[in-house]
C-alpha cells in the first residue's frame, strides 16, 4: 500500500495495542495516520475462527465509519476470512442484522445505530477485546455522550481501550476516568497544538465584501481543492449557489440533504469533479478526503475546537496545507484565542489585486498548455485541415488567441472590479475612543431607520424588511445598528424609491420612518439628551407618529418587540406572544 516507515502516532501506539491490558489515550490531529495505528495491531490479534465481534471501533459519522471499514479491509487483504462490518444510520438495518448473524470479527459503528442494534438484541459485545473511540471529542460535541456510556457499559471490563482525540475537553477526561485503567497518554506534538504543516492566514474585510473576498481567494489559487466552512445551512446553500452561478465547480453539504444527496456530492468531491465543497461543521465531520489544498473559514466558528477540526482537513499525512479565514473586525478576539490554543500565529493576508489574480491565472493556463498530453494518433487525420485553417497566423498570434479564448472572462471581470478594502483592526476607534465618522460608500446613499436592537432588529431582519417593503431587487451596503435606531445604505439610483416605499409601511401600528442620514448625529454620548434632526429625546429618535403609540419609548415594550423567526418565514420579523395578544390587527 506504499507504507514504508511508521508515522509518529503509529510508532507510539502500535506496541501498546499489541500488548495486554494497555489502555491508551492518543492526542493527535486529523490526518496523522491514526487508522493504521489502531487498525494494524487489532487485526493482528483477531481470532478468525471465532465469528463474533472481537474489536469495536466507534466514530462520529457515516463517512468516517465507511472510510475506517475500507481501510481495515485493505489492511486485512492477506488475512483469510476476516470480516469487517460498518454499522451506521441511513442504510438498511435489516441487512446489517443479517450480516451480524452470519458472523463478523470487527464492528465499525456510529453510536446511534449500534445502540439501536443492541436494543434489538442483534449484536453481542461480550467477547470484545479492543474498543477504539476515534475522534472522541467530535462524538461528544455531537451529543453522543449517553449513547457511548450505554455502549461501554455492555463491553467486558477486561478489554483494552484506545481513545483518539484531537483535543482534550473535560468530557473526555470524565470518560477516561470512568472506563479506562491507568491509561498511557501519548501526545503527538503538544496538547491541542495545531499541525505545523498548515499555514493559518486571515483576511479582515467588511461584512458586505466577504463573498467577493472568497471569489478573489478562489481565483488566486487556480488549482484549489478545498472545503469552505459556513456557520448555518442557509448560508452554506446561498454561498454554494452563488459560486455555481459564477462559474465555479462547487456544491453544498449540509444537514438538510438526504443521504443519497450527501453520497452523490461526496463522490463528486472525492473524484475532484467539485473543486470547492461548501459545508457546515456538522455535515463535514468525519470527512476523510486526501490532498485538500485549502480550508476556507467563511467566518470563524464559535468553538476553538471546531477551528482545530476544520484546519485538520488539510495538511494530512505530512503534506502541507493552508487554512484561510475571512473575518470581520469583531472576530479579532477569536483569532487571538485560537492562536493561544494552537500555539501558532496567524498570518495577516493581503487581499490579491485583480492584476495579481489575472497574472496567476494566466501562468496556470500556460502550465496546462505546456503539460497537456497530446494523443498523436487520434488527432493525426485532423491536423492537416487545422494547419491550413491557421496558416495565415504566425506563432505569436496563435498563442495570443489561445490565451485570450480561455482568459477573456477573467480579464473583463477584474479590469472593472473595485479593489476590496481590508479593515485595519487598530483603526476602529480614535485616540479618545470615539467611533469613526460613518461616511457612506461611493455610489451609495445612507438612511436613518427608526428601529434598532431594542426592537429585535438584526442585519438579516433589516435586509428582509427592505425586501418586503420595496418592490424589485435592492442592493444594500453597510448596515449600522444602534440600540433604538439604525443606519443602512442603498445604491444612489434606488435611494428615493426605497425611502418612498418604506415610509408607507407600519409594524404593529408603528410607522416605519426612513430619512436621509445627513444631519443625523451618529455618535451620541452615554446618557443626556441627544439631538436628531431638530427633535430632542432622552433615549433616542422617536420617529414620525404613525400609530397611536408610534413615538413611545417608555413603559412596556412587549407590544412592539420582535424576534427572528428561526424557520425563515416570509415575514421579516415575527411578533412575540405578548405582541400577538396585545394587537388583534396584523398588518405590515
Amino acid at each position: 500500500m506504499g507504507y514504508e516507515s511508521p508515522m509518529p502516532v503509529q510508532e507510539e501506539v502500535i506496541p501498546f495495542l499489541l500488548g495486554d491490558d494497555n489502555d491508551v489515550i492518543a492526542l493527535a490531529q486529523t490526518g496523522t495516520g491514526k487508522t493504521a495505528a489502531f487498525g494494524l495491531p487489532i487485526l493482528q490479534k483477531i481470532d478468525v475462527t471465532t465469528y463474533c465481534p472481537q474489536a469495536l471501533v466507534l466514530c462520529p459519522t457515516r463517512e468516517l465509519c465507511l472510510q475506517i471499514a475500507d481501510d481495515l479491509n485493505d489492511y486485512s487483504k492477506y488475512i483469510d476470512n476476516l470480516k469487517v462490518l460498518p454499522v451506521y444510520g441511513g442504510s438498511s438495518i435489516e441487512s446489517q442484522i443479517k450480516t451480524l448473524k452470519r458472523g463478523v470479527h470487527v464492528v465499525v459503528a456510529t453510536p446511534g445505530r449500534l445502540l439501536d442494534l443492541m436494543n434489538r438484541k442483534t449484536v453481542d459485545l461480550s467477547l470484545v477485546k479492543n474498543v477504539i473511540m476515534d475522534e472522541a471529542d467530535e462524538m461528544l460535541n455531537m451529543g453522543f455522550t449517553d449513547s457511548i456510556n450505554a455502549i461501554l457499559a455492555e463491553v467486558p471490563e477486561n478489554r483494552n481501550m484506545l481513545l483518539f482525540s484531537a483535543t482534550m475537553p473535560k468530557e473526555i477526561a470524565a470518560i477516561t476516568k470512568k472506563y479506562m485503567k491507568n491509561p498511557k497518554e501519548i501526545v503527538i506534538g503538544n496538547k491541542n497544538e495545531g499541525n505545523k504543516n498548515i499555514r493559518d492566514i486571515y483576511y479582515m474585510v467588511q461584512a458586505r465584501d466577504k463573498y467577493l473576498a472568497l471569489k478573489r481567494i478562489a481565483d488566486f489559487y487556480p488549482n484549489i481543492y478545498g472545503i469552505i466552512f459556513c456557520r448555518t445551512r442557509k448560508e452554506t446553500q446561498e454561498i454554494a449557489d452563488k459560486l455555481i452561478q459564477d462559474g465555479y465547480n462547487a456544491d453544498s453539504l449540509h444537514g438538510e440533504l438526504s443521504q443519497a444527496q450527501r453520497d452523490y456530492v461526496m463522490q463528486k468531491f472525492r473524484v475532484k469533479n467539485i473543486q470547492l465543497l461548501v459545508a457546515t461543521d456538522v455535515a463535514a465531520r468525519g470527512l476523510d478526503v486526501d490532498d485538500l489544498t485549502h480550508v476556507i473559514n467563511y467566518g470563524l466558528p464559535d468553538e476553538v475546537e471546531s477551528y482545530t477540526h476544520r484546519r485538520g482537513r488539510t495538511g494530512r499525512a505530512g503534506k502541507t496545507g493552508v487554512s484561510i479565514s475571512i473575518c470581520h473586525v469583531k472576530e479579532k478576539g477569536k483569532i487571538r484565542e485560537i492562536e493561544r490554543i494552537i500555539n501558532k500565529k496567524f498570518e495577516k493576508g493581503e487581499m490579491p489585486t485583480g492584476h495579481a489574480i489575472c497574472e496567476k491565472q494566466l501562468f496556470n493556463l500556460v502550465d496546462q498548455i505546456e503539460k497537456v498530453k497530446v494523443n498523436e494518433e487520434e488527432i493525426a487525420s485532423l491536423m492537416p485541415q487545422i494547419y491550413r485553417k491557421l496558416e495565415w497566423l504566425d506563432k505569436e498570434d496563435i498563442i495570443k488567441r489561445v490565451v485570450s479564448l480561455e482568459f477573456n472572462r477573467m480579464i473583463d471581470y477584474y479590469k472593472d472590479a473595485h479593489e476590496i478594502q481590508q479593515v485595519d483592526e487598530r483603526s476602529t476607534r480614535g485616540e479618545r475612543g470615539e467611533r469613526r465618522a460613518h461616511a457612506s460608500e461611493e455610489g451609495y446613499s445612507r438612511f436613518f431607520l427608526n428601529f434598532g436592537k431594542a426592537d429585535g432588529l438584526y442585519p438579516n431582519q433589516l435586509i428582509e424588511l427592505v425586501n418586503k417593503c420595496v418592490p424589485g431587487k435592492v442592493r444594500i451596503g453597510k448596515i449600522d445598528l444602534r440600540e433604538n435606531y439604525s443606519f443602512f445604505e442603498v445604491e444612489d439610483g434606488e435611494a428615493q424609491r426605497v425611502m418612498d416605499s418604506m415610509n408607507g409601511f407600519e409594524v404593529d401600528g408603528r410607522r416605519i420612518s426612513v430619512e436621509p442620514a445627513q444631519g443625523k448625529k451618529e455618535d451620541g454620548g452615554r446618557g443626556g439628551k441627544r439631538s436628531y434632526g431638530g427633535r430632542h429625546t432622552d433615549d433616542g429618535y422617536k420617529g414620525k407618529r404613525g400609530g397611536k403609540d408610534s413615538g413611545r419609548r417608555g413603559g412596556d415594550r412587549s407590544d412592539r418587540t420582535f424576534r427572528k423567526d428561526e424557520r425563515d418565514s416570509d415575514r421579516p420579523w415575527k411578533r412575540t406572544a405578548a405582541a400577538r395578544d396585545a394587537r388583534k390587527k396584523r398588518r405590515f
